[in-house]
Protein backbone atom coordinates (compact mmCIF):
# COMPACT_ATOMS: atom_id res chain seq x y z
CA UNK A 1 0.00 0.00 0.00
CA UNK A 2 1.34 3.32 -0.76
CA UNK A 3 -1.27 5.75 1.22
CA UNK A 4 -1.48 7.87 -2.10
CA UNK A 5 -4.79 8.80 -4.22
CA UNK A 6 -3.91 10.08 -7.18
CA UNK A 7 -5.67 13.28 -9.54
CA UNK A 8 -5.36 15.04 -12.71
CA UNK A 9 -4.36 18.78 -11.89
CA UNK A 10 -1.92 20.97 -9.79
CA UNK A 11 -1.74 20.90 -6.58
CA UNK A 12 -5.02 22.77 -5.48
CA UNK A 13 -7.63 21.75 -8.09
CA UNK A 14 -10.86 20.62 -6.83
CA UNK A 15 -9.82 16.57 -7.60
CA UNK A 16 -7.48 17.61 -5.09
CA UNK A 17 -10.16 18.92 -3.05
CA UNK A 18 -11.69 15.90 -3.65
CA UNK A 19 -8.97 14.02 -2.13
CA UNK A 20 -8.89 15.31 1.02
CA UNK A 21 -12.40 15.36 1.19
CA UNK A 22 -12.64 11.37 0.33
CA UNK A 23 -9.49 10.33 2.08
CA UNK A 24 -8.22 13.15 4.30
CA UNK A 25 -4.49 11.00 5.53
CA UNK A 26 -4.49 9.95 2.25
CA UNK A 27 -1.46 11.82 0.30
CA UNK A 28 -3.08 13.36 -2.73
CA UNK A 29 -0.70 13.04 -5.78
CA UNK A 30 -1.04 14.75 -8.98
CA UNK A 31 -0.79 13.85 -12.62
CA UNK A 32 -1.08 15.18 -15.46
CA UNK A 33 -3.58 13.63 -17.37
CA UNK A 34 -6.62 11.43 -16.38
CA UNK A 35 -4.80 8.85 -17.93
CA UNK A 36 -1.80 9.35 -15.67
CA UNK A 37 -4.25 9.08 -12.76
CA UNK A 38 -5.32 5.34 -14.09
CA UNK A 39 -2.04 4.39 -14.48
CA UNK A 40 -1.05 5.55 -11.19
CA UNK A 41 -2.95 2.65 -9.45
CA UNK A 42 -2.73 0.16 -12.59
CA UNK A 43 1.19 0.48 -11.69
CA UNK A 44 0.94 0.43 -8.03
CA UNK A 45 2.31 3.80 -7.88
CA UNK A 46 -1.03 4.80 -5.84
CA UNK A 47 -3.95 2.76 -4.16
CA UNK A 48 -6.88 5.08 -5.35
CA UNK A 49 -7.90 7.26 -8.40
CA UNK A 50 -10.09 10.09 -7.75
CA UNK A 51 -12.02 11.07 -11.22
CA UNK A 52 -14.73 13.78 -11.58
CA UNK A 53 -17.34 12.15 -13.61
CA UNK A 54 -19.84 15.33 -14.03
CA UNK A 55 -20.96 18.65 -13.09
CA UNK A 56 -24.38 19.93 -12.04
CA UNK A 57 -23.63 23.05 -14.21
CA UNK A 58 -21.60 21.99 -17.18
CA UNK A 59 -22.44 18.21 -17.36
CA UNK A 60 -20.35 14.79 -18.32
CA UNK A 61 -17.03 15.79 -17.70
CA UNK A 62 -15.48 14.59 -21.38
CA UNK A 63 -13.11 11.67 -21.99
CA UNK A 64 -13.88 9.77 -18.72
CA UNK A 65 -16.53 7.49 -20.37
CA UNK A 66 -14.37 6.58 -22.56
CA UNK A 67 -11.14 5.60 -20.43
CA UNK A 68 -13.61 4.11 -17.67
CA UNK A 69 -14.50 0.68 -18.97
CA UNK A 70 -10.79 0.46 -20.60
CA UNK A 71 -9.38 1.51 -16.96
CA UNK A 72 -9.32 -1.92 -15.33
CA UNK A 73 -10.20 -0.09 -12.00
CA UNK A 74 -13.36 -0.48 -9.49
CA UNK A 75 -15.34 2.41 -8.41
CA UNK A 76 -15.12 2.47 -4.54
CA UNK A 77 -17.03 5.49 -3.00
CA UNK A 78 -18.28 8.36 -5.04
CA UNK A 79 -18.08 12.36 -3.53
CA UNK A 80 -19.64 15.15 -4.20
CA UNK A 81 -17.88 18.42 -4.07
CA UNK A 82 -19.34 21.55 -3.47
CA UNK A 83 -17.41 23.60 -6.52
CA UNK A 84 -16.93 27.47 -5.05
CA UNK A 85 -15.24 29.28 -7.77
CA UNK A 86 -13.14 32.05 -6.93
CA UNK A 87 -11.16 35.29 -8.54
CA UNK A 88 -7.38 35.01 -7.66
CA UNK A 89 -5.16 37.63 -8.86
CA UNK A 90 -1.47 38.57 -7.61
CA UNK A 91 -1.40 40.32 -4.20
CA UNK A 92 -2.60 43.95 -4.35
CA UNK A 93 -4.29 43.81 -7.37
CA UNK A 94 -7.49 45.77 -7.57
CA UNK A 95 -10.43 43.80 -9.23
CA UNK A 96 -10.99 47.10 -11.63
CA UNK A 97 -7.27 45.59 -13.50
CA UNK A 98 -8.17 42.53 -13.75
CA UNK A 99 -9.32 42.07 -17.95
CA UNK A 100 -8.39 38.75 -18.40
CA UNK A 101 -9.00 35.38 -16.44
CA UNK A 102 -7.71 32.06 -16.63
CA UNK A 103 -8.66 28.65 -15.85
CA UNK A 104 -9.96 25.24 -17.07
CA UNK A 105 -13.11 25.08 -20.09
CA UNK A 106 -15.64 23.32 -18.12
CA UNK A 107 -14.50 25.65 -15.13
CA UNK A 108 -15.24 29.01 -17.37
CA UNK A 109 -18.72 27.54 -18.60
CA UNK A 110 -19.83 27.35 -14.99
CA UNK A 111 -19.46 31.25 -14.19
CA UNK A 112 -20.37 33.14 -17.43
CA UNK A 113 -22.27 35.52 -15.79
CA UNK A 114 -19.75 36.92 -13.63
CA UNK A 115 -17.11 37.18 -16.64
CA UNK A 116 -19.81 39.01 -18.32
CA UNK A 117 -21.15 41.36 -15.48
CA UNK A 118 -17.32 42.17 -15.09
CA UNK A 119 -15.82 42.66 -18.62
CA UNK A 120 -13.45 39.82 -18.23
CA UNK A 121 -12.50 37.69 -20.72
CA UNK A 122 -12.35 33.90 -20.57
CA UNK A 123 -8.71 32.38 -21.34
CA UNK A 124 -8.37 28.74 -21.60
CA UNK A 125 -6.02 26.86 -19.37
CA UNK A 126 -5.32 23.44 -18.58
CA UNK A 127 -6.50 23.14 -15.32
CA UNK A 128 -7.83 25.29 -12.65
CA UNK A 129 -4.89 25.31 -10.12
CA UNK A 130 -2.59 24.95 -13.26
CA UNK A 131 -4.07 27.90 -14.34
CA UNK A 132 -3.54 29.39 -10.64
CA UNK A 133 -0.02 28.64 -10.58
CA UNK A 134 0.63 30.18 -14.26
CA UNK A 135 -0.79 33.56 -12.98
CA UNK A 136 1.74 33.97 -9.61
CA UNK A 137 4.61 32.91 -12.06
CA UNK A 138 3.59 35.25 -15.00
CA UNK A 139 3.18 38.10 -12.47
CA UNK A 140 0.99 40.00 -14.61
CA UNK A 141 -1.90 41.67 -13.36
CA UNK A 142 -4.12 41.93 -15.84
CA UNK A 143 -4.46 38.56 -15.71
CA UNK A 144 -6.71 36.13 -12.95
CA UNK A 145 -6.91 32.69 -12.26
CA UNK A 146 -10.87 31.18 -11.39
CA UNK A 147 -10.31 28.42 -8.92
CA UNK A 148 -10.26 26.90 -5.44
CA UNK A 149 -8.98 29.11 -2.67
CA UNK A 150 -6.90 26.68 -1.54
CA UNK A 151 -4.96 27.01 -4.88
CA UNK A 152 -5.02 30.48 -3.77
CA UNK A 153 -3.11 29.66 -0.51
CA UNK A 154 -0.75 27.25 -2.46
CA UNK A 155 0.79 29.82 -4.99
CA UNK A 156 0.57 32.93 -2.84
CA UNK A 157 -2.54 34.67 -4.73
CA UNK A 158 -5.09 36.73 -2.99
CA UNK A 159 -9.14 36.06 -2.91
CA UNK A 160 -10.30 39.11 -5.60
CA UNK A 161 -14.28 37.85 -5.66
CA UNK A 162 -15.38 34.75 -3.41
CA UNK A 163 -18.20 32.20 -4.77
CA UNK A 164 -18.24 33.46 -8.77
CA UNK A 165 -20.30 30.88 -9.83
CA UNK A 166 -23.70 31.18 -11.80
CA UNK A 167 -25.46 28.80 -9.65
CA UNK A 168 -25.63 28.18 -5.75
CA UNK A 169 -25.42 24.47 -6.26
CA UNK A 170 -22.57 23.90 -8.58
CA UNK A 171 -21.17 20.75 -7.54
CA UNK A 172 -19.09 18.04 -8.96
CA UNK A 173 -19.62 14.40 -8.57
CA UNK A 174 -16.33 12.38 -8.33
CA UNK A 175 -15.23 8.58 -8.74
CA UNK A 176 -13.22 7.09 -6.29
CA UNK A 177 -11.69 4.06 -8.06
CA UNK A 178 -9.33 0.93 -7.21
CA UNK A 179 -7.63 -1.70 -8.58
CA UNK A 180 -9.42 -4.35 -6.35
CA UNK A 181 -13.47 -4.79 -6.61
CA UNK A 182 -15.14 -5.19 -2.84
CA UNK A 183 -18.48 -6.68 -3.65
CA UNK A 184 -18.75 -7.72 0.16
CA UNK A 185 -18.82 -3.86 1.40
CA UNK A 186 -22.45 -3.10 2.80
CA UNK A 187 -24.26 0.28 3.49
CA UNK A 188 -27.92 1.12 3.71
CA UNK A 189 -27.47 3.05 0.51
CA UNK A 190 -25.87 1.02 -1.89
CA UNK A 191 -24.91 2.29 -5.56
CA UNK A 192 -24.31 0.24 -8.89
CA UNK A 193 -22.40 1.46 -11.87
CA UNK A 194 -22.21 -0.08 -15.06
CA UNK A 195 -22.20 0.10 -18.90
CA UNK A 196 -23.76 -1.84 -21.62
CA UNK A 197 -24.36 -1.93 -25.07
CA UNK A 198 -28.09 -3.43 -26.03
CA UNK A 199 -28.29 -5.90 -29.05
CA UNK A 200 -29.17 -5.03 -32.71
CA UNK A 201 -32.97 -5.15 -32.42
CA UNK A 202 -36.39 -3.41 -32.69
CA UNK A 203 -36.94 -1.82 -29.07
CA UNK A 204 -33.38 -3.19 -27.44
CA UNK A 205 -33.03 -0.85 -25.31
CA UNK A 206 -36.47 -0.17 -23.99
CA UNK A 207 -36.37 -4.01 -23.42
CA UNK A 208 -33.30 -3.96 -21.60
CA UNK A 209 -35.04 -0.82 -19.36
CA UNK A 210 -37.92 -3.02 -18.71
CA UNK A 211 -36.53 -4.93 -16.36
CA UNK A 212 -35.39 -2.25 -13.83
CA UNK A 213 -39.11 -1.01 -14.07
CA UNK A 214 -40.67 -4.51 -13.32
CA UNK A 215 -38.31 -4.53 -10.24
CA UNK A 216 -38.58 -1.79 -8.86
CA UNK A 217 -34.95 -0.88 -9.22
CA UNK A 218 -34.81 3.07 -9.34
CA UNK A 219 -32.11 4.27 -12.32
CA UNK A 220 -30.36 7.47 -11.19
CA UNK A 221 -28.63 8.09 -14.33
CA UNK A 222 -28.82 7.14 -17.94
CA UNK A 223 -26.18 8.51 -20.24
CA UNK A 224 -25.38 7.15 -24.20
CA UNK A 225 -22.36 8.20 -26.09
CA UNK A 226 -20.96 7.48 -29.66
CA UNK A 227 -18.59 4.88 -29.32
CA UNK A 228 -15.53 4.87 -31.65
CA UNK A 229 -16.98 7.67 -33.31
CA UNK A 230 -19.51 6.20 -35.21
CA UNK A 231 -23.18 7.57 -35.67
CA UNK A 232 -24.65 3.96 -35.49
CA UNK A 233 -22.49 2.38 -32.08
CA UNK A 234 -24.00 3.50 -28.70
CA UNK A 235 -23.13 2.60 -25.43
CA UNK A 236 -24.94 3.86 -22.31
CA UNK A 237 -23.38 4.60 -18.60
CA UNK A 238 -25.86 3.76 -16.08
CA UNK A 239 -26.20 4.52 -12.11
CA UNK A 240 -28.60 1.91 -10.20
CA UNK A 241 -29.69 2.13 -6.44
CA UNK A 242 -28.87 -1.32 -4.93
CA UNK A 243 -26.64 -4.13 -4.92
CA UNK A 244 -25.82 -7.12 -7.99
CA UNK A 245 -26.93 -9.39 -4.84
CA UNK A 246 -30.18 -7.98 -3.92
CA UNK A 247 -32.68 -10.20 -5.88
CA UNK A 248 -34.78 -7.19 -7.66
CA UNK A 249 -31.21 -5.73 -8.80
CA UNK A 250 -30.16 -9.05 -9.85
CA UNK A 251 -33.23 -9.99 -11.84
CA UNK A 252 -33.16 -6.70 -13.75
CA UNK A 253 -29.44 -6.85 -14.30
CA UNK A 254 -30.01 -10.62 -15.60
CA UNK A 255 -33.16 -9.16 -18.05
CA UNK A 256 -30.30 -6.07 -19.19
CA UNK A 257 -27.77 -8.74 -20.01
CA UNK A 258 -30.58 -10.66 -22.02
CA UNK A 259 -31.10 -7.61 -24.29
CA UNK A 260 -27.74 -6.59 -24.48
CA UNK A 261 -24.60 -7.55 -26.20
CA UNK A 262 -22.03 -6.05 -23.87
CA UNK A 263 -22.92 -5.15 -19.97
CA UNK A 264 -20.09 -4.07 -17.34
CA UNK A 265 -20.16 -3.68 -14.27
CA UNK A 266 -17.62 -0.61 -13.22
CA UNK A 267 -18.59 -0.54 -8.99
CA UNK A 268 -20.86 -0.93 -6.01
CA UNK A 269 -20.10 1.01 -3.66
CA UNK A 270 -22.19 3.20 -0.80
CA UNK A 271 -24.16 6.24 -1.48
CA UNK A 272 -22.45 9.64 -0.70
CA UNK A 273 -24.56 11.24 2.24
CA UNK A 274 -24.80 14.28 -0.16
CA UNK A 275 -26.32 12.18 -2.90
CA UNK A 276 -29.92 12.77 -0.81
Amino acid sequence: MTGRIAFQGELGAYSHQACRQARPLMEAMPCATFEDVIEAVRSNRADLAALPIENSTYGRVPDLHRLLPESGLHIVDEAFVRVHINLLALPGTPLHTVRRAMSHPVLLGQCRGFLRDNNIEAVTGLDTAGSAKHVAELGEPSLAALASELAGEIFGLDVLARHVEDHGNNTTRFLIMSREADLTRRADRMMTSFMFRVRNIPAALYKAMGGFATNGVNMTKLESYMLDGSFTATQFFADIEGHPEDPNVKLALEELEYFSSFVSVLGVYPAELQRA
